[in-house]
């Protein structure tokens, strides 16, 4: 394990490298399964141009690599999210969608439903309905000008249940469009296109690096706030940014997929079970296991019953409820 005093710069990159090698491994091996078995030479011999196959290539660049980008951005997104929330708030079970954000996004999603828009429309509902409650919240959580974890919960779950209300008011109004509402509020990576990473890849990955360059803040953060200012860490300006960047990660992955839970909530405390308390390592960490994570859940999502598939976001609460169960058996000390 990682300790915090012992995490050095050739640590970090051997940590990190051998994260992105697995991410590969698994991506690869989430490109060769499907109702058509590519093997892995046939998938390297495609995507370097030395195979010629328009049909596995049309399979391979249209259909299933755009949407192992798509798991590495989502589940990326929202684990690194998720390892923030628990920092700022310092709250082991604060995760993604406790602060209601994915309420909102399902909201303008089911909105847009309702309303008959297409899915950019949808998307931009999502977007929108993500950031009203980021709004909200952020304002509500407020105490003396600076972030106060507990009301900010208790407004995320309070603001979320509202939003959550209209949604099931607006579901019963749904005919037609009733089965891609319950998807999307169960979570799904069908809706995966490339036009729709060339928004959500970057800004998950440019706020990835923002966070990851303001980790070692976070590691301050756990000796409490006053304990933090008197090291010289501006809290309020910390917490502001975190927040706000994690919110704004979160809500544009919601657009995308939405509301796929337990990823943001599991994968920080493997992190932590593998690598320690250092968030400089744990916000990294989290990205590529949340990567691997979801690009696992939805092969198996895809495949159990093709060529239909279940909802990615009701195996990731299969999978993660048992081993969330475990982890506090376990008693991990945050």
């Amino acid at each position: 394990m990682a300790g915090t005093e012992r995490l050095t710069k050739i640590n970090f990159v051997i940590y990190v490298g051998l994260m992105f090698l697995i991410t590969i491994i698994i991506a690869l091996f989430g490109v060769s399964v499907g109702s058509v078995r590519i093997s892995f030479f046939k998938i390297l011999g495609i995507l370097f141009g030395e195979a010629k196959d328009t049909v596995l290539q049309k399979i391979i660049w249209e259909i299933r690599l755009p949407r192992i980008l798509m798991a590495i951005a989502v589940g990326g997104g929202l684990s690194v999210a998720g390892a923030v929330f628990q920092a700022i708030l310092q709250n082991p079970l604060a995760e993604p969608y406790i602060l209601g954000i994915s309420s909102g996004g399902s909201f303008g999603a089911v909105l847009s439903f309702v309303l008959g828009l297409s899915f950019f429309g949808t998307q931009i509902l999502a977007f929108a309905g993500a950031l009203i409650v980021v709004l909200i919240v952020f304002l509500l959580g407020r105490r003396f000008g600076e972030i106060e974890p507990g009301v900010l919960l208790l407004s995320g779950v309070m603001v979320g249940a509202f939003f959550g209300s209209g949604i099931l008011i607006m579901t019963s109004m749904l005919d037609t469009s009733l089965r891609t509402a319950i998807f999307w509020l169960i979570g799904s990576l069908s809706f995966a296109e490339t036009k729709n990473l060339y928004f959500v890849l970057p800004v998950t990955i440019f706020a990835t690096v923002i966070l990851i360059f303001n980790s070692y803040k976070y590691n301050v953060l756990a000796i409490g706030s006053e304990g933090a200012k008197q090291l010289g860490i501006n809290t309020n300006r910390v917490k502001n940014i975190a927040y706000i960047v994690s919110s704004l990660l979160v809500g544009s992955v919601v657009s995308i997929s939405g509301i796929i839970g337990f990823v943001g909530l599991i994968v920080p405390h493997v992190s932590r079970m593998l690598f320690g308390q250092d968030y400089r390592i744990i916000i990294p960490s989290s990205f590529f296991l949340g990567a691997s994570f979801l690009i696992l859940a939805d092969t198996l999502a895809r495949s159990v019953i093709a060529p239909a598939e279940l909802p990615v976001g009701a195996v990731t609460a299969i999978i993660g409820a048992p081993v969330f169960i475990y982890l506090l058996k376990k008693k991990f000390q945050y």
